[in-house]
């Protein structure tokens, strides 16, 4: 009794992940709704993230030039502003590459 409801059980199993498997196709018609939302969700997560990091690159940047000029010659104040400077301006060269390094990771996928 055993076996045959494990015997039953395997070919249901089998038969349903066949015909999943056969009718793949029949489902990819065009794009899918979900595809589209999650493309169009990225792009305006993409243009609010360059819309704030422009100010706080800006921000980052006076700050570092602000510890610079306002060190009275304290070397360790020197070296954090030239690492704020550099660390911001690589930041901000970064967000501002994003859309040449999804196109390029796009292009990749398809």
């Amino acid at each position: 009794m055993n076996k045959k409801l494990f015997f039953i059980n395997s070919i249901f199993i089998f038969s349903i992940c066949f015909i999943i498997f056969l009718f793949n196709d029949s489902f990819a018609w065009g794009d899918p709704q979900i595809v589209g939302k999650i493309n169009s969700a990225f792009l305006n997560i993409e243009k609010w993230i360059i819309q704030i990091s422009t100010p706080a690159a800006a921000v980052a940047v006076g700050s570092g030039i602000f510890m610079r000029k306002f060190s009275f010659g304290d070397e360790e104040r020197i070296r954090m502003g030239k690492k704020i400077i550099k660390g911001s301006l690589f930041s901000y060269a970064l967000i501002m590459a994003i859309d040449l390094i999804l196109s390029a990771i796009e292009s990749l996928i398809a």
